[in-house]
């Protein structure tokens, strides 16, 4: 069997780490088995759905890698299909008209709760044999509803919760056309996934309660239902589930905080699924390891700190002349321009960083005027160090050759000199060339920095 999974959003609002888990999951799948992954908007609620969400879901998607084979198809571009299977059902008495008004549906639910019974459309409108029906209101629209079987289970064994049973007498009519005929979620479902011809259908578990209606309508139908894989969800740090409402960021917001694709999709696999103990890992890894039977049951909490230890784990392995363009970037918002030098000023200081914005704020002092702290300054630019600093600038301009081992041997002779130690003289160096105390070996910054603006800057002193 060719696999074929899908992502099916909503395009109601930005999308974030919980989201784009339920789509890295079947892009996985179809990878791992040479499958197809089709990407579907699930754009029918007009009112909420917008053009800009679609894009932000295309955006992140591609900067995640999660390219689609198939797609994207817009549901309210299919409307006639929906409305030509609608009609099938219909006519083979599977759907039958409600004209139940809203007054008369909440008067219902009242009674209900009132008798503490589950609320639930009572089957007024059912045809049934020997049943009489009401006379139809005039000038009133129905809806249109499905006929539920009104005994027995309806039973899928889920790749992540197992085998799941549910009482048909748990289920009402469900409404699968407005007074308007358009079809509502659970039909259109149902129609996509048979004309897409999905296997594997790997969701959210929000979506639980929607399969049993969406199985029976695959049996009306006459279609055999996917293998279904319902995915615990994804909780923030406070331990309430993942949202918008709950302080979620758009998958494109850790783009550009400097988050890595590569450490995105490695930390996103984590999130519910796993490999042994292994924690770091490539794509391709991932894609050769994964399968639905290692999908964890329990919900899986998100944590910034270990997205971000994740996130430097890649940048540190990186190639430099990879992450150059990736700094250039944040440069560039910042009004900055690199030369040849960034490739090896990433080298230099990438062990230190957890994001590519952390690294363009190392590269910024290269690039731009630097502003030590008057802390720093009154701390370590002291002034029996000044005429120290003054014997380096003077031995560094005379170097023969701007090398690291010249600049080395040039700081190793005033320490000799001045009877200092390292430290006495490297934190002040630090801070006048650099702007803060704290950097990777001075020789190296220095050498990197250039001899014009290493003079300049320790002139300040």
């Amino acid at each position: 069997m060719n696999t074929r999974t899908r992502f099916a959003p909503s395009p109601t609002g930005f999308i974030h780490l919980g989201n784009i888990r339920s789509a890295l999951y079947p892009w996985a799948f179809a990878r791992a088995t040479g499958g197809q992954f089709i990407l579907r908007i699930e754009d029918t609620d007009v009112e909420r759905s917008t053009q800009a969400s679609v894009d932000v879901i295309l955006e992140g998607m591609a900067w995640l890698g999660l390219d689609h084979d198939e797609g994207p198809f817009y549901q309210m571009q299919r409307m006639d299909r929906y409305k030509e299977v609608l009609a099938h059902l219909q006519a083979a008495g599977h759907v039958y008209p409600c004209f139940m008004s809203m007054a008369e549906l909440d008067a219902l639910r009242e009674r209900q709760m009132a008798a503490k019974e589950k609320p639930r459309y009572d089957g007024t409108w059912r045809p049934e044999p020997g049943k009489v029906l009401p006379t139809p209101p005039e000038g009133v629209q129905p809806v249109l509803r499905f006929k539920t079987p009104l005994g027995g289970v309806i039973v899928w064994d889920d790749k992540v919760k197992g085998r799941i049973e549910i009482s048909n007498t748990e289920l009402d009519d469900l409404v699968i056309a407005r007074p308007d005929g358009t079809p509502t979620y659970n039909f259109c479902v149902v129609v996509d996934d048979i004309d897409m011809a999905i296997t594997h259908v790997i969701r959210g578990d929000d979506h639980v309660n929607n399969t049993p209606r969406q199985l029976h309508i695959f049996n009306a139908l006459g279609y055999p239902a996917p293998t279904y894989a319902h995915l615990p969800t994804v909780l923030n740090e406070q331990g309430d589930k993942l949202s918008k409402r709950t302080g979620a960021k758009p998958v494109t917001q850790f783009r550009d905080e400097g988050f890595l694709p590569e450490a995105m999709v490695n930390y996103l696999a984590r999130l519910g699924w796993s490999h042994g103990d292994d924690e770091i890992f490539s794509r391709e890894q991932f894609v050769q390891w994964f399968n639905l039977d290692h999908l964890g049951k329990s919900a899986a909490q998100f944590d910034e700190a270990k997205l971000r230890w994740v996130n430097a784990q890649h940048l540190k392995a990186m190639p430099d002349e990879a992450l150059a363009p990736l700094v250039q970037a944040h440069l560039t918002i910042k009004g900055l321009r690199a030369d040849e030098r960034l490739p090896a000023i990433c080298g230099l200081f990438k062990d230190r960083c957890d994001t590519t914005v952390a690294l363009a704020n190392w590269a910024q002092a290269f690039y731009a005027d630097v502003h030590p702290s008057p802390e720093d300054l009154a701390k370590h630019v002291t002034l029996e160090i000044k005429p120290a600093l003054q014997l380096l600038a003077d031995k560094l301009s005379s170097l023969g050759e701007w090398s690291t081992a010249g600049i080395s041997a040039a700081i190793k002779e005033v320490l000799t000199e001045k009877g200092l130690k390292m430290p006495q003289l490297a934190m002040p160096v630090r801070v006048l060339v650099m702007g803060t105390p704290q950097t990777p070996s001075v020789d190296a910054v220095l050498h990197l920095c250039g001899l014009e603006k290493v003079l300049s800057r320790l002139k300040v002193a």
